[in-house]
Parts: structure tokens; C-alpha cells; sequence
């Protein structure tokens, strides 16, 4: 049993499968996250999208990251929003609509359906690690991108969630093995390998967690935290509880994004 994400195939199908688990984890990071500005707000306005321009979404979920954004969207010229998970996109085009502009499509991102320079901007929040072959992702988005194009990729720190609740339940071993596959400790050297220039910006945020039971819910919609398994619920919430100050459970965050531009330098 292994506390972490995972880049294994099966868990990560059956954890992205539909949007029910992922509209959890969202609706918790809402409500208990200390920095007002929400991380998906914090995102966008990095964005530098411009009128007309062609957007590729990679691994879009349910498309929360445009609810709002209605400006956003309208800016774009074409939004192609992509994800493996039949489940996920027809939550994304249920939740956003019917649009001119805005097409739905199954992509995997090691062989991505679309021409060389087809997209201005190409977005992959939180979804490298599950990739396989990182590497020939990376050099896919690179392909699709216009020569000026900009990748936007999302990811967290490995001195967050994960690594704060292994702690508190002693797991080690094989109990915790977390996906460090692309974080924002080592996303930029794997970035290097098709684009010139990379920046990394960190998203400050913590949790501030005042209903126990709710993070109970939130742990069991990840189903790759199968260690806490081997834990009765109630000691569970004996754990939890032992770490609450002044009413509140506090859990770091780390999270960031990548922006990634031009060609690699050979």
C-alpha cells in the first residue's frame, strides 16, 4: 500500500474516472485553504492569453479552471480542452457549455492529435506526473507550441500534503512512495530538455482544516492514500484530531507552476 500519488495506470484511471472525486478534492481546497486568492485564480492570471490566440488545456478534469472565467475564455480565438477520461469531459463540457470557440477532445499527451505549431499556449495543471514518459510528453507539447508559444504546467513541492501525513501516520517504506515525478523541485531540468528558457513560481497556501470528518472525506477520494487503509476510521480520526490547535487542523501546502518558453538550446 503506498500514501502519495501515483503515476500507475489502474489507480490513476480509477481515481480520474469521473468527476465526483476530483469535484471533492476541489470543493476542500475551497473551503480550507488560507490564501484567499484560491490557487486555480492564481493561475489564470498568470496567463498571458491574448485575443485570438489558440489554447490547448492538457488533462483539463472537469474544466474548473475557466469556471468564472468568461472573459478568458472569449479571448481565445480556439480552447481545446483534452483529458483521457471520457468520465472528465463530458463533465467539462457540461459544466462550460456549448461554445463556438471551445472544442472537447480525448488526447493523450506522448501523442498529442494536432499539427506541428498549432496552439499558442498549452496549459497542464497538475497531471505531468501521471505521465509514463515524461520526456516525450514534454517534447509533444514542445511540437504543437508555435516557435513564441508558452507552456503553463502545474505541480506541487514534495514538502506538502503527502509528506505531512506520512509523518503523522508513520508510514514509510513501501507504505509511502510518492510520485516525485515532476515537482517543483526538479519539473524545471525535465522542462530543459525541450524549451530554452523555464520559471518557477510558488503559490504560498496552507490548510486550515475546522471539520475533521471533512478531511476524513477528502482522504478517502484519493485513492492512492491506500495506506490509511490498514487504520480503523476512528483512529484515523484520533490522528487527525491529536495535531488540531485552537479548533483547526493545520496542513502545509506546496504548490507552483512552471512557465516554459522556446526552443531548447542545443
Amino acid at each position: 500500500m503506498r500514501i502519495g500519488s501515483s503515476n500507475d495506470a489502474r489507480l490513476v484511471e480509477a481515481q480520474y474516472a469521473t468527476a465526483d472525486g476530483l469535484n471533492t478534492r476541489i470543493s476542500f481546497h475551497e473551503k480550507y485553504s488560507t490564501n484567499p486568492q484560491g490557487f486555480g485564480n492564481w493561475l489564470t492570471s498568470l496567463y498571458d492569453i491574448r485575443e485570438g490566440m489558440a489554447v490547448l488545456e492538457l488533462g483539463c478534469g472537469a474544466g474548473s479552471i475557466w469556471a468564472g472565467k468568461e472573459e478568458l475564455i472569449a479571448r481565445c480565438g480556439r480552447l481545446v480542452l483534452t483529458d483521457l477520461s471520457d468520465g472528465m469531459l463530458k463533465a467539462a463540457a457540461e459544466a462550460m457549455g456549448e461554445r463556438e470557440n471551445v472544442e472537447y477532445r480525448r488526447a493523450d499527451i506522448q501523442a498529442l492529435p494536432f499539427p506541428e505549431a498549432s496552439f499558442d499556449v498549452v496549459i497542464a495543471n497538475s497531471m505531468l506526473y501521471h505521465v509514463p514518459d515524461l520526456a516525450a510528453g514534454i517534447a509533444e507539447v514542445r511540437r504543437v507550441l508555435r516557435e513564441d508559444g508558452t507552456f503553463y504546467c502545474a505541480t506541487y513541492g514534495e514538502h506538502g500534503f503527502s509528506e505531512c501525513l506520512a509523518d503523522w501516520f508513520r508510514l514509510g517504506g513501501e507504505e509511502f512512495r510518492p510520485n516525485y515525478n515532476f515537482t517543483l523541485e526538479n519539473g524545471a531540468r525535465a522542462l530543459r530538455g525541450s524549451f530554452g528558457s523555464v520559471e518557477m513560481f510558488s503559490y504560498e497556501d496552507s490548510l486550515c482544516v475546522t471539520d475533521t470528518e471533512d478531511l476524513i472525506a477528502y482522504l478517502r477520494s484519493l485513492t492512492t492514500l491506500g495506506a490509511l487503509g490498514r487504520f480503523p476510521e476512528e483512529k484515523i480520526r484520533e490522528i487527525l484530531n491529536s495535531h488540531a490547535e485552537h479548533g483547526a487542523i493545520r496542513i502545509p501546502k506546496a504548490y507552483g507552476t512552471f512557465i516554459a518558453r522556446g526552443a531548447a538550446h542545443t
